[in-house]
């Protein structure tokens, strides 16, 4: 999809805040509502939008720790990654979890709500896997950047 200086404004301000009226965003980026509504339906339909959810505060239900993980993979067998995968997209406390080139193969980003949850996890997700060689912990101090906004340039 190519996308235009209208497009970008509205992916920029709906990022910020995806509450915003129609309306108003129309008015921020000089088009009529009914064009917002064109434009961000055609932006859901071809992927650029990949959603619209609600940021929750993670302490605020619990999870007090963000957890870090680097995981080295014994074996590099497609599928033995792709039921790491699986296992890592199935388990709601892995928030992030990359693929990489490197010094590890995947790096995790983890809500848990304490070290025991934690432990457990590693259970789960490490030791009773046949395929972690290793696994290093790096556990978050202070969260003090933590969003998933895109940068829009035009």
């Amino acid at each position: 999809m190519d996308l235009d200086a209208f497009d970008y404004a509205l992916l920029d301000a709906v990022q910020r805040d995806a509450t915003t009226s129609q309306q108003n965003l129309g008015e921020r980026v000089n088009l009529s509502a009914a064009a917002v509504n064109r434009r961000l339906k055609k932006m859901n339909s071809e992927g650029v939008i990949l959603g619209t959810v609600a940021r929750v505060d993670p302490v605020a239900l619990g999870y007090t720790l963000t957890v870090i993980t680097e995981v080295e993979v014994e074996n590099e067998r497609l599928d033995l990654l792709d039921e790491m995968k699986r296992a890592f997209l199935a388990c709601p406390q892995v928030q992030q979890c990359y693929y990489v080139a490197g010094e590890c193969d995947f790096l995790l980003i983890m809500l848990v709500k304490n070290m025991e949850q934690y432990t457990q996890l590693t259970r789960e997700l490490f030791f009773e896997s046949n395929n972690v060689k290793r696994f290093k912990t790096l556990v978050s101090m202070s969260n003090v950047k933590s969003e998933l906004y895109v940068p829009v340039l035009a």
